[in-house]
């Protein structure tokens, strides 16, 4: 194992569980919009709608600010809905904000690796990370967090890694290791960059792409084995 100074985590489902504060944020939406009855169906749709736009957000087709509300213009859309899809993502993202339910682990994996630099890079939504991690037991744990819809960049594009490292002043991408789940974004923007990878697969999926992680964990406690 290589002596790594420097960790760099991916937000949504590595520290926090995005899956559970996702369904509670959408559920208090729905519910404030009196959209109960119909609920099922607009989480099977928004889920559908949301993949996509996320995967043309990495590819560069879609900025952050226009996923927001977009996602929701097609919901409703589909759903012969008439809401206003920007003020229906604005109260969806203040729900979202206040939900910080941590991965297993997360809290002692950081505690434990207190004595590295650590740092996060999100493609999230700046307002909704800052509060999420700002109300939760990670508060004050990371050096920088690094938001793409502050950089202008997106994992796995290069920008924003070019933004992290001089805003943590790196000079040698040997030091650095990135920890995410996805392969598209955090894996392949790791390779982009040139620096080591930690694929983080609770679910055990298999990897059925060219990506190839320099290393793959089931438990996010394994990394303090690959660190130290």
């Amino acid at each position: 194992m290589k002596n790594y100074d420097i960790i760099f985590f991916d937000v949504d489902d590595t520290l926090f569980d995005f899956t559970k504060s996702e369904q509670e944020a959408f559920s208090k939406v729905i519910e404030k919009y009196d959209l109960v009855n119909g609920i099922h169906q607009y989480k099977k749709s928004y889920k559908e709608i949301s993949k996509v736009l996320w995967s043309d957000l990495e590819n560069g087709k879609m900025s952050i600010s226009k996923l927001g509300s977009e996602r929701f213009r097609r919901l409703f859309v589909e759903h012969k809905l008439e809401i206003d899809a920007v003020a229906f993502n604005r109260d969806y993202l203040g729900f979202l904000g206040q939900q910080t339910f941590l991965v297993q682990g997360a809290e002692m994996v950081i505690a434990a690796l207190s004595h590295k630099r650590l740092a996060i890079i999100t493609n999230g939504f700046a307002e909704v990370q800052t509060s999420r991690i700002n109300n939760s037991l990670l508060k004050g744990r990371f050096e920088h967090v690094i938001i793409s819809e502050f950089t202008g960049f997106q994992k796995p594009q290069t920008g924003i890694f070019d933004y992290a490292f001089e805003k943590l002043q790196i000079t040698d991408k040997s030091s650095v290791l990135i920890v995410g789940d996805s392969l598209t974004s955090d894996i392949q923007g790791g390779i982009n960059y040139g620096i080591d990878t930690c694929w983080f697969n609770p679910q055990h999926k298999d990897n059925n792409t060219r990506i190839q992680p320099t290393y793959e964990i089931k438990e996010l406690e394994s990394l303090i084995h690959i660190i130290q």
